[in-house]
């Protein structure tokens, strides 16, 4: 397959009754998707949802185009992104002149030299948090506990000491209900937003929380205008010329959009580990003697992460079969050919890592977990699009060198100390969202690690 951009006779695109695939697997709607992926195998597709018929753009050579070759065509509108605008606002999760400077003013925050520079505090935190919210010996849900760690460690790196425990408690529950809220608009993306649906009172609600907690923070940060490292303070140093009631807006954007962009990819992800490490135990094991190893009896430090590099692959490959953004819909603003099929122009494309990453022609047994796939040298024969975790192009997530860190440091702070035990019987369903979730209610228990 190869994309073609010169005027050719338009491909006649096939179409995949995907409402009946959905009436099949009425309470796994992901499952519907996989088996898509199985018919098509990379096929640039259209799937029938009765009124709502949008591009399924699963090839790596399609991927490019969209989110590279002609991405200024493939804009973060319509479905998924309406619904949750009123959450990330105008800013980095954007499109536009907006999205473009926000990447500007944000990008060096994200940095592996700005980033480094917080590592230390990082594994404070995360020390911090292991010891104040894992009991050893208690069942806990682990997707609830995973958010908490998660979202307390982004929030003080955001906010520093500036925010209270209490607020911190708001923000938490918040972003959860946020992302899983617009779930019924993401399945029925042709039904009018005037027309109420399930989940859309939760879904203000959840707005109304975050800017109450967020605006606060705003004001305290441009007030004092100093040199803290927190990213809210940076932020506002970047735009200490954008005044008044518009400033404070385009500075919530970026920091909601940032905020929750950091801590959905990393507490979804972290929350698969878990499964993962249950479901496989030989890779497990080896995880756990790296830790054993480097680590030792923790905490962990940063000076540990150069040696984690079996760590990072367990975590690249988790990351391959369980992508947060497992569908990542553009609009198409302008009629565009890909491989000979006509994109007409206000068409919905949905890319999706998610199927690409399972796509047989790029990855050997695709569906088997092996983190030796990113060993190193192995990229090199690897189609490039074939593994897009963080999206790509120019809207290639700012926060992936942050996820590589966070993850580590919080694997191997409570990996150091604990071993899990896993309360699931067979396979861990996925939860429809707009992120990839497990099934509601898992639960983990962790044991203190026998040492010899």
């Amino acid at each position: 397959m190869s994309v073609e951009t010169a005027v050719q006779p338009a491909k006649k695109v096939r179409t995949i009754p995907f409402y009946r695939l959905l009436v099949k697997n009425p309470h796994d709607p992901i499952a519907a998707f996989e088996e898509v992926g199985r018919i098509v195998k990379g096929e640039l597709v259209r799937l029938n949802m009765g009124p709502f018929k949008p591009f399924l753009v699963t090839y790596p050579d399609h991927v490019q185009h969209v989110l590279r070759l002609n991405q200024p065509n493939y804009v973060r509108e319509g479905m998924f992104w309406d619904p949750i605008k009123p959450m990330i606002g105008d800013g980095i999760l954007s499109d536009g002149p907006n999205w473009a400077e926000s990447r500007r003013l944000l990008q060096p925050l994200f940095t592996a030299k700005y980033v480094d520079s917080l590592t230390d505090e990082m594994s404070r935190i995360i020390s911090e948090q292991i010891d104040s919210r894992i009991r050893p010996g208690e069942p806990f849900d682990i997707a609830k506990k995973t958010a908490e760690i998660v979202q307390t460690i982004v929030v003080r790196l955001f906010f520093g000491d500036k925010i209270s425990k209490e607020d911190i408690a708001r923000l938490i529950p918040a972003y959860e209900t946020g992302v899983t809220a617009t779930a019924p608009r993401i399945v029925l993306p042709f039904v009018p937003q005037s027309i109420p649906l399930p989940g859309d009172r939760a879904f203000r609600n959840c707005v109304k929380t975050i800017d109450e907690v967020i605006y606060p923070r705003i004001h305290a940060a441009r007030a004092e205008l100093d040199e803290s490292k927190n990213v809210v303070s940076a932020i506002c140093r970047a735009r200490r010329d954008d005044i008044g009631p518009e400033g404070d807006r385009r500075i919530r954007d970026d920091v909601v959009g940032m905020h929750g962009a950091s801590t959905e990819t990393s507490a979804t992800a972290l929350t698969w580990m878990w499964v993962a490490l249950h479901a496989y135990p030989h890779v497990a094991e080896r995880v756990y003697a790296e830790i054993d190893e480097v680590v030792g009896a923790g905490p962990v430090q940063p000076s540990h992460l150069p040696d984690l590099r079996y760590t990072e692959m367990f975590l690249h490959e988790l990351l391959r079969l369980y992508p947060s953004g497992w569908i990542l819909p553009r609009l198409a603003k302008e009629t565009d050919v890909i491989d000979g099929v006509t994109i007409p122009a206000g068409s919905t494309v949905v890319l999706s890592p998610y199927l690409t990453h399972r796509l047989e022609e790029f990855w050997e047994r695709p569906l088997e977990f092996d983190p030796e796939r990113f060993a190193p040298g192995k990229e090199h024969g690897r189609h490039r699009w074939a593994y897009i975790p963080f999206g790509g192009g120019p809207h290639q997530c700012l926060g992936k060198y942050l996820f590589f860190i966070e993850a580590k440091l919080l694997l191997a702070g409570i990996l150091s100390r604990y071993r899990p035990i896993l309360h699931a019987k067979g396979e861990v369903k996925k939860r429809f969202a707009s992120s990839l979730r497990p099934d509601k209610g898992l639960q983990m228990t962790l044991v203190e690690r026998t040492r010899a």
